[in-house]
């Protein structure tokens, strides 16, 4: 069984009826959809914001999960000061957001550094993702940038060592601070390994989906075998 989740914010969620968006909260809705679902331990990925979702549960949930797969993600900023910082900054896009509309944010995300080299994808590529993004709920994502930003995660560099299962750390090789961050991650982790992908960016998985996809599979089988 797969589960593909729209995180609170984003896809269908949209805006939740009585919004929660912090992080703690998310952890906990998706607990509860492995109990309602009779899930008793998953294998568990996400992407850089749902890596690090995906990462809180391996920690915060350890029983509930059997490997992991981090994709271009981080366990958080490590100083009150950073996350203070980068809170003001997911503040004053939210604000943006509301002010300019949910084009305005599409594009401007977009076009951050961080996927520069999401061009090698192509015009008619970029259009289906603008197209998708545009498809959020601008609510949504003002609520999951105020409440669920890496400003707003608690730090998990000292909590690495509450992860049990395996973990794989998936990251561009034109990722340069990622990467950084991946061999950090590694030396915390007793049970992890490093894929990078070549021809790739912060989103690996858009831009070289077969070497992710071949990674994930070999990855999965091991796990698996264990």
């Amino acid at each position: 069984m797969v589960l593909a989740v729209d995180l609170p914010g984003h896809g269908r969620t949209g805006l939740l009826e009585s919004p929660d968006h912090r992080f703690e909260a998310t952890l906990a809705a998706l607990v509860r959809i492995l109990d309602q679902r009779g899930i008793d331990e998953a294998d568990v990925l996400g992407y850089s914001m749902g890596g690090r979702i995906a990462l809180g549960l391996a920690v915060r949930h350890p029983d509930r999960v059997r490997s992991t797969v981090l994709v271009g993600s981080t366990a958080g900023y490590s100083t009150d000061a950073e996350r203070a910082a980068r809170r003001r900054s997911d503040a004053a896009l939210a604000d943006d957001l509301i002010e300019r509309g949910l084009e305005w944010f599409v594009d401007h995300w977009m076009n951050l550094p961080l996927f520069e080299s999401q061009e090698r994808l192509g015009n008619h590529a970029l259009a289906e993702a603008r197209s998708l993004r545009l498809a959020n709920d601008p609510d949504g994502l003002v609520a999951s940038l105020l409440g669920s930003g890496t400003g707003m995660q608690p730090s998990f560099w000292g909590e690495l060592d509450a992860v049990r299962g395996p973990v794989l750390l998936v990251v561009g090789e034109e990722d340069t601070r990622y990467r950084r961050l991946a061999v950090r991650l590694a030396s915390g982790l007793a049970l992890a390994q490093t894929e990078v992908v070549p021809e790739a960016g912060h989103a690996a998985h858009l831009e070289n989906l077969p070497a992710v996809s071949a990674a994930v599979v070999e990855f999965l089988d091991r796990v698996d075998a264990r």
